[in-house]
Protein backbone atom coordinates (compact mmCIF):
# COMPACT_ATOMS: atom_id res chain seq x y z
CA UNK A 1 0.00 0.00 0.00
CA UNK A 2 3.09 2.44 0.81
CA UNK A 3 4.00 1.12 -2.73
CA UNK A 4 1.29 2.91 -4.47
CA UNK A 5 1.19 6.14 -2.26
CA UNK A 6 4.35 6.63 -3.44
CA UNK A 7 3.43 5.88 -6.96
CA UNK A 8 0.69 8.14 -6.82
CA UNK A 9 2.99 10.93 -5.62
CA UNK A 10 5.51 10.50 -8.10
CA UNK A 11 2.54 10.74 -10.48
CA UNK A 12 1.12 14.36 -9.08
CA UNK A 13 4.54 15.80 -8.84
CA UNK A 14 4.96 14.95 -12.52
CA UNK A 15 1.65 16.04 -13.68
CA UNK A 16 2.43 18.86 -10.76
CA UNK A 17 5.96 19.66 -13.02
CA UNK A 18 4.09 19.76 -16.46
CA UNK A 19 1.14 22.06 -15.30
CA UNK A 20 -2.09 19.63 -15.10
CA UNK A 21 -3.25 20.60 -12.00
CA UNK A 22 -6.40 18.75 -11.41
CA UNK A 23 -4.56 15.44 -12.19
CA UNK A 24 -1.87 16.54 -10.04
CA UNK A 25 -4.49 17.46 -7.39
CA UNK A 26 -6.26 14.01 -7.89
CA UNK A 27 -3.20 12.35 -7.36
CA UNK A 28 -1.89 13.66 -3.85
CA UNK A 29 -5.36 13.73 -2.53
CA UNK A 30 -5.06 9.94 -3.58
CA UNK A 31 -1.56 9.82 -1.93
CA UNK A 32 -2.27 11.21 0.93
CA UNK A 33 -5.14 9.10 1.73
CA UNK A 34 -3.19 5.67 1.11
CA UNK A 35 -0.22 7.13 3.19
CA UNK A 36 -2.76 7.50 6.28
CA UNK A 37 -4.43 4.20 5.64
CA UNK A 38 -1.15 2.60 5.36
CA UNK A 39 -0.01 4.60 8.53
CA UNK A 40 -3.31 3.39 10.55
CA UNK A 41 -2.77 -0.41 9.76
CA UNK A 42 0.83 -0.08 11.05
CA UNK A 43 -0.43 1.04 14.17
CA UNK A 44 -3.20 -1.36 14.55
CA UNK A 45 -0.90 -4.05 13.35
CA UNK A 46 2.12 -2.99 16.26
CA UNK A 47 -0.74 -2.30 18.86
CA UNK A 48 -1.94 -6.26 17.95
CA UNK A 49 1.36 -7.79 17.88
CA UNK A 50 2.10 -6.12 21.29
CA UNK A 51 -0.92 -7.60 22.87
CA UNK A 52 -0.10 -11.12 21.92
CA UNK A 53 2.77 -11.43 23.06
CA UNK A 54 1.71 -9.85 26.53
Amino acid sequence: MLYYALVFLVVAIIAGVLGFGGIAGASAGIAQILFFLFLALLVISVIINFVRKV
